[in-house]
């Protein structure tokens, strides 16, 4: 029988990675009785993290079906104008040689059946399609947004001004609730960085795809769904079908062991001595950053709330742009030099405040957490919909604030922050008001309730004939096709 292979080339940075990694795992596990192997293509040089290369390492000791194949060092673009995203963007091209001869190698020994990429490696279509490989899309985030992804070239040829010059304006785009235009997905709010042109290019190739994985799953966002399958945010659904749509979620990253790190024992003892749902859990992703002004109204608002809380708090960035293109946030701090004097010891009896990192598939799963103030990245708001935990939506930068608005709008498991149009910065009244609403208030109890009731639908959508299950059948299917 000859030797057949899936490739899998995530998008830079841990959380694009987790996603493609959790994709393969289930792949291999619903699948093996096809016996593809599956090879996930990694760059080097850009958004690297020592955390990247552990966790590689243990699921290669794992899932040894699943191998990494990682290319040379590539240089970084260095132009100081650009953004992080047309930095990636370029770094990304910068590697289609690497994915060219990664292919090329790998179809010596095995028949590849499929790449799937990561919508934002689109560049490394033209290697894969010339050796006649069909190509897959895959969406880290949810259907809301692949739904404005697919209907952004249309929004880019009704204006000419950037998005992030249009305050007060509303956006409608078919699937969403209503976003205003400073709050559209990082790399599309300006046309002036290149990122954006970048952009158009990749949201209008989508419609080109062999197939699109998205990691959602059909209950948890109709609206988008049915708007992407009636083609309504395709610009000519009639001439150009829009492609199959495989909803595949909520895959989500397993729990570490918690020999990792100290403090994530510590946590996790502590969580231990606190009664049931009574612990607010604060986590910001693994690039969430906030200046010693903005951690400061947060521990105001804590404290005000008189709520217990674990918080993670990243060492604020050395400048603006340095938390954003590079991981500046590592390494020790001293916590007392960026909370208000006496915090530490005044909330010693109900909070735990923890350095740059917590288990949080583990911590969201414990008995004791009742709520979740996240930046609503996706793999975070997938990790909490499987387990039930409601969320404060704190929207930070790329599309967390689409995400936003499905949490709170569609989903309705999520209460929303109000922070300052020019800045994103929330004051600690307002977050004090969050907490209590979500903890405490009628309103909070509903979000619950429903928060349990989306962690069933979820449940049921990996279940044995549930939707994602039969999605993923599809999509292997369509491998299988002679």
């Amino acid at each position: 029988m000859e030797a057949t292979s899936i490739v899998l080339y995530p998008a830079l940075g841990i959380g694009h990675i987790v996603s493609m990694v959790e994709l393969a795992k289930h792949i291999l596990n619903r699948h093996h009785h096809h016996h593809h192997s599956i090879t996930i293509l990694l760059t080097t040089g850009l958004l690297d993290h020592p955390s990247i290369d552990a966790y590689i390492h243990r699921i290669s000791t794992s899932h040894p079906s699943i191998s990494f194949l990682r290319f040379p060092p590539t240089p970084i673009p260095t132009a100081r104008t650009q953004s992080t995203a047309a930095a990636a963007f370029q770094f990304v091209k910068n590697n289609a040689a690497n994915v060219k001869s990664a292919l090329t190698n790998i179809s010596k020994t095995s028949s590849i059946k499929a790449m799937i990429m990561d919508l934002f490696c689109n560049s490394a279509t033209e290697p894969a399609s010339s050796m006649g490989i069909p190509v897959y899309y895959f969406l880290p985030s949810g259907a809301a947004v692949l739904a404005l992804y697919s209907y952004f070239p249309q929004l880019h040829r009704q204006t000419t001004a950037s998005f992030k010059d249009m305050p007060g304006v509303e956006l409608r785009v078919p699937g969403n609730s209503p976003l205003m235009a400073p709050q559209m997905p990082g790399p599309i709010v300006n046309r002036e960085d290149p990122a954006y042109w970048e952009m158009v290019d990749i949201c209008e190739q989508i419609p080109m795809a062999k197939g699109i994985v998205v990691n959602t799953f059909r209950e948890l966002e109709p609206v988008a769904v049915m708007a992407v399958e009636e083609g309504a945010c395709f610009p000519e659904p009639k001439r150009v079908p829009p492609p199959p749509v495989y909803y595949v979620g909520p895959h989500i990253a397993e729990p570490q062991k918690s020999d990792e790190a100290m403090d994530s024992k510590d946590c996790l003892s502590w969580l231990d001595k606190q009664p049931s749902r009574s612990v607010v859990f604060l986590c910001f992703g693994s690039r969430g950053t906030f200046s010693v002004a903005q951690l400061k109204e947060i521990a105001d608002g804590l404290e005000m709330s008189g709520q217990r809380f674990l918080w993670v708090v990243k060492r604020p960035p050395l400048s603006n742009e340095g938390a954003k293109l590079i991981h500046d946030t590592i390494g020790e701090f001293n916590l007392s030099s960026v909370l208000p004097n006496g915090f530490m010891e005044r909330t010693k009896e109900r909070g735990m405040v923890v350095t740059s990192w917590a288990p949080q598939v583990e911590v969201l799963t414990h008995e004791s957490v009742g709520g979740f103030v996240t930046h609503c990245g996706w793999n975070s708001v997938l990790e909490a919909v499987v387990v039930g935990v409601p969320m404060i939506a704190w929207p930070l930068y790329a599309e967390q604030h689409v995400n936003r608005n499905v949490m709170v709008e569609d989903m309705k498991v999520a209460v929303r922050v109000e922070q300052r149009e020019e800045d994103g910065f929330v004051s600690g009244e307002e977050l004090e008001m969050r907490v209590k609403e979500l903890m405490e208030s009628e309103r909070g109890r509903e979000i619950k309730e429903r928060s349990l009731k989306i962690r069933d639908m979820a449940l049921a959508a990996l279940g044995e004939f549930g939707s994602s299950t039969k999605a993923l059948a599809n999509l292997v299917q369509t491998w299988n096709v002679k």
